[in-house]
Order: structure tokens, then sequence, then C-alpha cells
């Protein structure tokens, strides 16, 4: 009997020591699930001893910056041609109504006439500058100024530096002004009893009339000089004659009782070999801007007293160049003039007239 009780005690006793051990104790170490088994959701959750890992911050992703723009070479600027060489290749008239268009020193010629290159009482000099051109009005007066000084002062005649291009316009060489075919050079040489060849047209200088800065030659510049600037001034259509100081100085002291032909004479610069006459705006001409007016003096005071101080001060030493250089200022270009310049410019040739004998 006690043989059986000791057998069913070791049964039950194994039974109860397998019922236990399906229980984690307190201090036995827990095995972690298998991660495909029932208890996977349970083993993420931490227990209670546990350490809790902090997530690190998360930051935002970076905003997307806009692509730079493509780096553009800089275009340079295209050359403009200078409207001198524009209006200087051109030797032909514009066959357009005759206008003188806007200033003395920036504008153009339209339907220009050519002064014959040789008349009665005049011949024209260098010829291959193509400078024989000018507004009807203007070819016309030198003509009856060459025929009344050779009639009322026994001038032997007119030779005719530089009028105007064929469409007016800046030059080449030479003048700010005689851009509107109202300016003509005239020299102090009278006209020889022949024809003067084209090589001679070319070569033949203009005589000076100075002696020094301040005073005339009088061997050369006499009173024939003094009558002849005397009938320029004469003419109503004539605005100005533009003389050297010293010209203008000689004027005023021969000028006598009748100096109301001094109003018009203005001494500038240069001027020591020929004068330049100039006529006004004429009415066929809206957009011809017109000069200041003379102030009505006969100039042979305090104005020519500067001019003096002008020519006689001494020089003065050139100053320091600038740190930085100066960039020098551009020729006129074409959009620099009236408007109406480019329609003279690109407009088809005038037929040619026939020179008169």
């Amino acid at each position: 009997m006690w043989r059986h009780l000791l057998v069913l005690a070791g049964l039950l006793g194994g039974a109860g020591i397998g019922l236990a051990a399906a229980q984690t104790l307190p201090w036995q170490a827990i095995a972690s699930p298998p991660a495909n088994g029932p208890a996977a959701n349970s083993a993420s959750k931490p227990l209670p001893w546990q350490a809790v890992p902090v997530p690190a911050a998360v930051s935002p992703p970076p905003a997307a910056q806009p692509a730079p723009p493509p780096t553009r070479k800089p275009v340079p600027k295209r050359a403009t041609t200078p409207a001198k060489q524009l209006f200087g290749a051109v030797k032909s008239a514009a066959r357009l109504p005759t206008q003188a268009i806007g200033f003395y020193s920036k504008g153009c010629l339209a339907g220009a006439a050519a002064l014959p290159v040789s008349g009665p009482q005049w011949q024209a000099m260098r010829l291959s500058r193509h400078r024989n051109w000018g507004h009807p009005l203007l070819v016309a007066f030198i003509e009856k100024f060459a025929r009344d000084a050779k009639r009322l002062d026994n001038w032997p005649g007119l030779l005719v530096g530089d009028m105007s291009q064929p469409r007016g316009g800046p030059m080449l060489t030479g003048h700010a002004s005689h851009q509107i075919g109202l300016d003509v050079d005239l020299w102090y040489d009278g006209m020889p009893s022949r024809r003067l060849t084209a090589a001679e047209r070319e070569t033949t200088s203009a005589s000076n009339m100075l002696a020094d800065a301040t005073h005339v030659n009088p061997s050369r510049f006499t009173a024939a000089h003094v009558a002849l600037l005397r009938r320029a001034a004469s003419y109503a259509e004539v605005e100005r004659v533009l003389v050297h100081p010293a010209v203008k100085k000689a004027l005023c002291e021969a000028a006598g009782e009748n100096r109301e032909f001094l109003k018009k004479i203005r001494p500038f610069w240069g001027h020591d070999d020929h004068f330049h006459l100039r006529i006004g705006c004429p009415a066929d001409s809206p957009g011809c801007q017109k000069q200041t007016p003379t102030t009505g003096e006969d100039g042979c005071g305090k104005e020519l007293d500067e001019w003096f101080a002008l020519l006689t001060r001494k020089p003065e030493p050139p100053p320091a160049p600038p740190a930085t250089p100066v960039k020098p200022k551009p020729p006129m270009s074409l959009d620099d003039m009236p408007a109406a310049c480019r329609a003279v410019l690109s407009a088809a040739p005038a037929a040619a007239r026939p020179p008169k004998k």
C-alpha cells in the first residue's frame, strides 16, 4: 500500500512541477518571442522597467532652392557708324523738296543745289571735297555777291572755299558748322584772270592776312578787303560774317562814320586766310533752327578786348592726367541728328543739273 501511495505522490508532484515551470517567475529572464509569433505585437511595447529610447528630432527636408539663372555673356554694343562717314560718302543731292533741316552745326540739307565750279566772277576751290553744295538761296547769293563785288567794288572775283556736302551733315574734316547749306567760306585772295586747273584748285593755298596774333599784315589786308567785307555784311539775308579778331580790329579802325556793317562781322577762332559768311533760315525750311541774333553793337570795344586777352595770354602748363582716363566724346551719330535727316540720307539721288556756262 505504501508503495502505491509513493507512486501516486510522484505522479502528482511531477505534474505540479510541470505547471509551475510554465509560469515565469519574477527573477527569471523573459525570453523574446519569435518575430512572427503571436506575441510579436506585444513585444514591441517596453516593460515598465525597460528604458524607452527617445527618438531623434526629425528635421524637415530643406526647401527646394530655385535654380540659378543661366549665365549670359554681355552682348557687346554694336558700333555706330559716325554720321560724318555716312554723309561724307554721298556724292549726290537728295531728290526731295528743298529744306535746310536742323541747326548750322547739327543738321542736313534736302534738295541741295551745286554751285558751278567756274563762273564769270567766281571759281570753286578744293573740288575733290565735293563741298560746293548749298541751299539754292545760298548758291544764288554767292553768284549775286560775286557780280556786285566785281561791278561795284572792282573786286577781281571770288575764290569759293567750302560750302556744304550734297546732303549737308557733318564733314569728315574741318568744320563743325556748314551742315545745312547756309554757310560758305570765301578766300581773301581775288580770283585770277584765267581759269585755274583742277590741280591748282587742290594745291593753291589761301593767303594769311596776319602779321601776328593781334594785327593784320597791311601789305596783304588792304582797303579793297575792307570794301569786300562791308559789301558782304550789307545784304539783308546775311546774318553773320566771321573773321579773325585781328581782322575785326582792322575793320573797326578803318570803318569811319558808317559803322553799321560792323554789327554783323563777328570775331572767331581761325579765319586768318578766309571769311565765313552765313545766311539766315529760308522761308521754305520750317525745320531750320535760327541762330541767336547779334547784339546790335559794333563789337569794337569790350568784346574785342576779351578776344585779345585770350589770344595773348601765356600758355598754361598742361593739367595732370586724370586718375581715371576720360572716354572721348563719341562722334555725332545719325541718332543725334534731326529725325528727318534719315530720309535725306536714304533718298534717291536728284537728277544732275547741267552746269551753267
